[in-house]
Parts: C-alpha cells; sequence; structure tokens
C-alpha cells in the first residue's frame, strides 16, 4: 500500500515515468495520449528541451529567494511580459504558486482596494453557480459548486451567487443569445440592489466556465454588459482565467475576445505549463494605485512568490509560444477539434451539446437529447468514461454535476497547443469508443 495520501483513498493510479511531447508514459509502458493537459495545464506537452534548460540554468544560479529581501530577474522579465501582453491598463502582476492562491489573494486585494479607498463597509462578494474557484476557503466561499462546498459550508465565507451563463440550459426557445446574455447579467444588477449598491466589493467569473460545467463561453455581450454594471456600482470585476487563460482559447488572455478588461484577472495553469507550479495575479493600475497611494503594502504573502525557478520556466514557456506561433496553432486545431466532434459526436443520441473555443472544449452528456435530461448521478456516468478511456491510452477530464452541481455529465478536453491534426483523430477516435462502452455499462 501507497504512503501518499492519494486523494480518492483506496485508489492506486499508475505511475507515470516519462513524457514524451502530448504523450505520458507509465512504469508499465504504456503510452496515454494528453487530452486535457491534465487539468488544462501542460499547454507545451511533457518534454519541452528549451523550458527544462531554463530551469535547469536558473536552479544553478539561483533557486530561491525570499521577496521580502530581493526581486529577481526571472520575475521582473516574466511580469513585463505578461503586461506588455494583457489587455487594457492591467499593469502589475503578483506572483503565486497556483490558482487557489490567485484567487484568494484577488479577494484580499479587492477587498483592501475598498478600504484605502474609504469604503470599509464593502464586504460582500458575488459570484456564479456552477463556477469553481479553487479549493482555499476563500476560493470555495466564492465557487458555485454545491458538491465542493457542501461539506466546509459551515466556515466558508458569506458569499453569494447569481446564475451562470449557461445558454445550453438556460435560453429560452424565444431568445436571442444577445437577449439571454443580457438577461442573466442584469441578474447581477438586481443582486447588488439588493445586498445595497455600496456594500458589494466585487463580481467574480471565470472567462470561459471551466471543470464545473465544461467549457462553456459567455453569450455575446455578456461581458461588456457585466461590465457597465460593475462601473455603474463602483463593483469590481475579478476575472478566474486560471484554467482558460494563458492562450488556451486562442488568445492570451480569454477575455479578449469578449472585448472587456477586468479589475483583476487570475492566471495559472498554462502560465507555467505544469513545469513549475507558478500562478499570478494582474490588475488595474488604479488597484494598485489605492494600495501605493494609501497604506502602502498589499497586507497578504506567500512564501514561494515570485519565486526565481518558477517564474524562469514561465518566462521560457511564454517565450516558446510566442517564438513558436503557438497561439496560431491552437486557433487552427481548435476549429480542427470542434470540426471532428461535431462529425462523430452531432447526431450522438447522447450528446447534448458540443462547445468552447481554441483548444478548450467539451462535450455535454444526457440521457435524452430533446428534453435535455440527464443520466442518474449515481451512475456515475463521467467516472466511467474516464475509466474507459484510460483503459484506451487517453486521459480526459470528465466530470459530473454539470447541469445544477448534483446531476449531469460532460468531457472537458484541453490538448496542449503543440497537438497535430493526426492526434486530433486519434483523440475523437479513442473518446467514441471509450464513450460507447461507459454508455452500454448504463443504458439498456
Amino acid at each position: 500500500m501507497s504512503s501518499v495520501f492519494h486523494r480518492q483513498a483506496g485508489w492506486q493510479p499508475p505511475t507515470a515515468v516519462a513524457g514524451e511531447g502530448c504523450y505520458i508514459v507509465d512504469a508499465d509502458g504504456r503510452r496515454y495520449l494528453d487530452a486535457s493537459g491534465g487539468a488544462a495545464v501542460s499547454c507545451l506537452g511533457h518534454s519541452d528541451t528549451a523550458v527544462i534548460e531554463a530551469i535547469r540554468q536558473q536552479a544553478g544560479q539561483l533557486a530561491f529567494a525570499h521577496t521580502g529581501f530581493f526581486t529577481t530577474e526571472p520575475a521582473e522579465r516574466l511580469a513585463d511580459l505578461l503586461t506588455a501582453a494583457a489587455p487594457g491598463d492591467l499593469s502589475k502582476v503578483y506572483f503565486v504558486s497556483g490558482g487557489s492562491e490567485g484567487v484568494e489573494a484577488a479577494l484580499k486585494l479587492a477587498r483592501q482596494y475598498a478600504v484605502e479607498r474609504g469604503e470599509p463597509q464593502r464586504q460582500h462578494f458575488i459570484a456564479r453557480w456552477q463556477s469553481y474557484h479553487g479549493n482555499t476557503l476563500g476560493g470555495l466561499s466564492v465557487g458555485g459548486n454545491r458538491p465542493r462546498r457542501e461539506l466546509y459550508a459551515p466556515i466558508l465565507l458569506d458569499s453569494h451567487h447569481v446564475a451562470p451563463c449557461y445558454a445550453y440550459r438556460h435560453r429560452r426557445d424565444d431568445e436571442s443569445e444577445e437577449a439571454y446574455g443580457r438577461r442573466v447579467a442584469d441578474e447581477l444588477a438586481e443582486r447588488i440592489e439588493a445586498l445595497g449598491a455600496d456594500r458589494v466589493i466585487a463580481f467574480v467569473a471565470e472567462t470561459v466556465i471551466g471543470a464545473t460545467a465544461g467549457a462553456v463561453p459567455p453569450a455575446p455581450g455578456y461581458f461588456r454588459r457585466i461590465r457597465e454594471i460593475c462601473d455603474h456600482y463602483g463593483v469590481l470585476l475579478i476575472l478566474d482565467e486560471v484554467m482558460c487563460g494563458m492562450g488556451r482559447t486562442g488568445t492570451l488572455f480569454a477575455c479578449e475576445q469578449d472585448g472587456v478588461v477586468p479589475d483583476i484577472v487570475v492566471i495559472a495553469k498554462g502560465l507555467g505549463a505544469g513545469y513549475q507550479p507558478i500562478g499570478a495575479l494582474l490588475c488595474r493600475q488604479h488597484v494598485f494605485d489605492a494600495i501605493a497611494d494609501g497604506s502602502g503594502a498589499f497586507q497578504h504573502g506567500h512564501t514561494y512568490m515570485g519565486h526565481p525557478t518558477a517564474c524562469a520556466a514561465a518566462l521560457a514557456v511564454q517565450h516558446e509560444i510566442r517564438e513558436r506561433d503557438l497561439l496560431a496553432n491552437v486557433q487552427a486545431m481548435g476549429a480542427a477539434l470542434d470540426q471532428v466532434l461535431h462529425e462523430t459526436f452531432g447526431n450522438h443520441a447522447h450528446v447534448g451539446d458540443i462547445r468552447g473555443r481554441g483548444l478548450f472544449r467539451a462535450i455535454e452528456l444526457v440521457r435524452d437529447r430533446a428534453g435535455k435530461t440527464p443520466f442518474d448521478p449515481a451512475l456515475k456516468l463521467h467516472a466511467r468514461v474516464k475509466q474507459r478511456a484510460m483503459a484506451h491510452g487517453l486521459i480526459c477530464y470528465p466530470s459530473g454535476g454539470t447541469a445544477d452541481g448534483v446531476a449531469g455529465d460532460h468531457v472537458l478536453l484541453a490538448p496542449p497547443f503543440i497537438v497535430d491534426r493526426e492526434q486530433i483523430d486519434e483523440l475523437t477516435g479513442k473518446l467514441n469508443l471509450a464513450l460507447s462502452e461507459a454508455l452500454a455499462e448504463v443504458t439498456p
């Protein structure tokens, strides 16, 4: 029995021993096509020599220096690269070690911003149901995944939630996508008014919903209306791009495609591509200025923030994406994946929706296409799909609770940016086989 405390007690996963491009190899020599980048992390695959060399060089020169005493060249260069590419005046970068830390830092920064501006009465965060913002208590508090929240509910922050922008499930037949987006966005204004127009700190949302609902893009105009509402009430807009950002949807920042600039955006996963643990938040100049011109210090910090080796790895990752023009491949292979998914599953009796942007795609599984009826959660269809896919050498990211937090299943796909057309076909073929076998276990 392993001494490792695996999250699923009693389960011994295969031992990964090597990475080769888009593939992971286990101790028995089995090869797995990593069609989800783990959890949308490994955007460069698993053996990029330039990134590995950058890590080696930085570790040999200076592995760690605490930010309470020093800055480092990798951190400065990475921050400059990110702010130069960011939309609007997202001009300051605060480094952390992952997405959950990034969300936690964003919540604290938003609260301190309100206090520094002389508005200490602002205490509420509003987020959306069917969202995921990390596993820290702050992240879970604003997160809208009911099963993840349930155990810890008594110790979570008192936060508030509105409906997600999830057209497949919630758009009325007589509504255009734009009208639906406007209607669901206006729920935010109603909630702000109910809580008190001067008592809300921020609205928190994933630009493209990730793990809980599966690559759900916003309706056209939704975030522009959200931006208007936030500006009207003096509420900060925090976008969580931990999963969907850093090129995953075809642009470096996912919000670029929606024509909005958040006050704070959180990134991680694709920032370091899994080669080192790293995340960050970027904030607009006015947010930074409120701290700089007020108390002068952000009352928050972690030991490993701005870690030189992690920053060197992320810097190398971002250079690789640019030098190899990988965003163009994300767009091209994303379109190819979308096409093949529709060709394979577009008329499938148990695939209700195919959605996403770039190399961030998902299929939603239903018992009944016409009624969009989910499978019984007790069947754990998503877990069966994952098991069968692994047996066929495919890593994908199935999840449950898609429809309402309890019922519903989807399969999320987020292959590395280096994926080619042959691998797209391999991915889809193996997924089709795994889905057929899983469905055979739960349908007559």
